[in-house]
């Protein structure tokens, strides 16, 4: 109970000491709800604190969204076995600002140093940037660039109506109708495709299911599953689009072998004719300059890029020094089956691990960099040569 004083008995300095003992009183109240984090292993039980708690636990978007939804993936989920992982994610746009005092450390921690509150993130999608992107195909198996896009003024699928969910898709694939020439396709519901169609989509590793990871379970991705999802690709099956899977749009670009330069050239191309389609309807991507391009993850603010290849690195994966190189060059391994798998054989999928303060065109050219020096140390192990740890790429954090 919130302790009180005679009107008449109130000075100045009892008044700072009843406001300090009723911040106290509140806060205390509070910490009986705060989650148990002392297990946990993700950057939302390093950035939040029953102080921050207190303060952000009743405040809520004006889509009703709120902090303990936000943090529920990260509560009932410790840790991860390969990826530390954030621990939360947004139900809107306006959540980056009704709870930055939590996420933006989480967004510092995790984009490695970037501070959103001073820093600007830079977008290029000027694919004639990129240089040596014609990866030697012995080793490099497939190529592929993705990223993801919001509607702006719709809720992020954690917190999504029915109703918003169906008007996401109403129109993006309203506006993917306007593709043309080699980006001209066709849009695949899950809930209504034929098994013929079904069938196809998985020999082609098109097809999401229903999520089955507790890291979008907790965080609310499978409700009404399938209702108003689906895929979209391009009659060269190169361009692809995910509709309402972790984010309301993800875009990709890909193809088998190592020509990652054409792969980039096309997503560039695509992604601007995709937005140009949205604009033309009265619709627009969330975007700011601080934070970029706004995701359901913190992890993929600003680009949401990932460039990735699958490579055989049969020689190399084996020496101890092959951690410690990629994350010097900043990237990332994980098995070819995705996030939630280990490599399996000599096989990796290795992308880039950054996505925000730095441009498309930056990001793609750090993954190219890096994998050409992946392979020449492999080159290097099969010729018996000595191989060295490249200096740290330089960071934000210093």
């Amino acid at each position: 109970m919130p302790l009180v004083f005679p009107a008449h008995e109130v000075t100045a300095g009892t008044l700072a000491a009843l406001l300090i003992f009723n911040s106290f009183l509140f806060i205390l109240s509070c910490s009986s709800d705060f989650p148990d984090l002392r297990k946990h292993n993700n950057c939302m039980a390093t950035a939040l604190t029953p102080a921050i708690y207190a303060k952000l636990r009743d405040r809520v978007t004006p889509n009703n969204w709120t902090l303990d939804q936000s943090i529920q993936t990260g509560v009932d989920n410790p840790g991860h076995p390969f990826i530390k992982t954030v621990g939360c994610v947004a139900g809107d746009e306006e959540s980056y600002e009704v709870f930055a005092e939590l996420l933006d450390p989480i967004i510092k921690d995790r984009h490695n140093g970037y501070d959103p509150r001073t820093m600007r993130h830079p977008t290029d999608l000027d694919a004639s940037k990129i240089t040596n992107a014609m990866f030697d195909e012995k080793y490099v198996l497939s190529s592929r660039v993705r990223t993801g896009r919001s509607i702006r003024g719709l809720s992020l699928p954690p917190a999504c109506s029915r109703a918003e969910r169906r008007e996401v898709e109403r129109v993006v694939v309203t506006a993917l109708a306007g593709l043309k020439g080699d980006l001209a396709g066709r849009y695949y519901s899950l809930g209504d495709m034929t098994d013929k169609e079904q069938q196809q989509l998985i020999d082609d590793h098109f097809l999401f299911d229903k999520p089955v990871s507790p890291l979008l379970t907790c965080a609310f991705m499978a409700r009404d599953w399938p209702d108003a999802r689906g895929i979209w690709h391009n009659n060269d099956k190169t361009f692809l689009i995910w509709v309402n899977e972790e984010d309301h749009t993800r875009v990709i670009s890909m193809e088998k072998g190592g020509n990652m330069k054409r792969v980039f050239e096309r997503f560039c191309s695509g992604l601007k004719q995709v937005e140009h389609l949205i604009q033309e309807r009265g619709w627009e991507f969330m975007w700011n300059e601080r934070l970029g391009y706004i995701l359901t993850c913190p992890s993929n603010l600003g680009t949401g890029l990932r460039a990735g290849v699958h490579v055989r690195l049969p020689k190399l994966s084996k020496d101890p020094r092959f951690s410690k190189i990629l994350d010097h060059l900043r990237l990332q391994k994980r098995g070819t089956g995705g996030v939630d798998t280990a490599a399996t054989g000599d096989t990796f999928d290795i992308s880039n691990n950054d996505r925000l303060g730095k441009s498309e065109v930056e990001l793609v050219q750090m993954l190219v960099d890096g994998v050409n020096h992946l392979i020449d140390c492999e080159k290097k192990l099969e010729r018996g040569q000595d191989i060295k740890v490249p200096a740290p790429v330089a960071q934000f954090r210093k």
